[in-house]
């Protein structure tokens, strides 16, 4: 019954780490790690490893778990007893951290239970949320408990764009265009009768995104926030492509697409060499219209450049790029932080020489103009 009880527990563990596991692989569990044996610790890995897992990303925090869930507790306590000193205070916080850490923290022992104080009535009349003020909070001026916070915010976030019709033909009961070699050969397999005249319709499809971020040093916050957004738009819809461009160009779609947002922004800070560093527009974009363009930007593309504009080098060179870069998708948005300033007038040469090839100039400094954009994209 103990054991049952474990088991139990240690899915309940991995299911809030991220792993989805149902009750009818709990159940399983339970019936056969009596018959799979219960000598070695190597066969309880072996038979949980192999009803709970389904992806192969999924080890990583299995066998995590499996080492700090599974082990001899008194044993512990024994080892720290005769190696620490018992000094009143408060518990160190564990090294390791993530999601297996806030899974594993519910299963501690719970304080004992205190009287509940007197139910007290508060007129909320002329308040407002924290979360509602969270999301008027500049991200270069949050604490960390409000980036923890934002992070949660921006990941529940979608773009809802709409569908558009593309070349491609697919059967459709009430189509307005007739299929010829449908009915031909539907016809054939009546015996040459016309039983019904096939149609077809053209299918539609979601638009690629392309998002174009600058990972500057002027950026660099920003940038950390909005990579969070492109994740839960790379986990919510089809044909998102990502790039980040510092001085130089990098792809970053793949290592984005990992499920974990933590895994996925630390694979792609570590694909990324020029992060918080200098920055060329100009070069950048040249090389994106070059090398992607031709690739991503087909099917009415729309592009999200995320950047502050501040180049450095030849603008006429910029203005060209920027030029070919609005020829090339079907709309630019421009994302912008420096539009947090009431008073902002786009002076600067960089930002003089982008802003006439753009669809839409919008900010990006809060969770308020991130929603938004969303409301802009509709």
């Amino acid at each position: 019954m103990r054991l049952a009880q474990n088991v139990v527990l240690f899915a309940r563990v991995l299911r809030a780490s991220g792993i989805p596991i149902g009750a009818d692989k709990t159940v399983d569990a339970v019936r056969a790690m009596p018959l799979t044996g219960l000598e070695r610790r190597e066969d309880w890995h072996a038979t949980l490893c192999a009803l709970f897992l389904t992806r192969h990303e999924q080890q990583a925090i299995f066998d995590e778990a499996f080492d700090r869930f599974w082990r001899d507790p008194g044993l512990e306590e024994r080892m720290r007893a005769a190696l620490l000193p018992k000094v009143e205070g408060r518990t160190p916080r564990s090294e390791a951290g993530g999601r297996l850490a806030e899974a594993l923290a519910p299963s501690r022992a719970a304080p004992p239970p205190r009287e509940s104080p007197p139910e007290v009535t508060v007129d909320t009349t002329l308040t407002f949320s924290a979360s509602e003020r969270l999301r008027g909070v500049d991200f270069e001026k949050m604490t960390s408990q409000e980036w923890d916070q934002a992070r949660e915010l921006v990941a529940r976030l979608r773009l809802p764009v709409e569908d558009v019709r593309t070349r491609r033909m697919r059967a459709a009961r009430h189509g307005g265009t007739v299929d010829l070699l449908a009915t031909l050969r539907a016809m054939g397999r009546s015996g040459g009768e016309v039983t019904r005249i096939e149609r077809r319709e053209r299918s539609l499809r979601a638009p690629p995104l392309v998002i174009l971020c600058d990972i500057s040093g002027s950026m660099h916050r920003y940038t950390r926030m909005f990579l969070h957004f492109a994740h839960a738009l790379e986990r919510s819809r089809p044909r998102v492509s990502t790039l980040l461009f510092g001085t130089r160009l990098t792809n970053v779609t793949r290592p984005l697409r990992d499920r974990d947002v933590d895994e996925a922004l630390a694979r792609v800070a570590a694909c990324v060499p020029d992060w918080a560093g200098g920055t060329r527009i100009a070069e950048c974009l040249r090389e994106f219209n070059r090398r992607w363009a031709r690739r991503l930007l087909a099917q009415n593309a729309t592009v999200l450049l995320v950047t502050d504009g501040l180049e450095r080098d030849d603008v006429g060179l910029l203005a060209a790029e920027m030029r070919h870069l609005e020829r090339s998708a079907h709309r630019v948005v421009w994302l912008n932080p420096l539009l947090r300033y009431a008073g902002f007038t786009p002076v600067a040469s960089g930002i003089a020489a982008m802003r006439p090839h753009v669809d839409a100039f919008l900010p990006m400094h809060n969770v308020a103009s991130l929603a938004d954009l969303a409301k802009e994209l509709s």
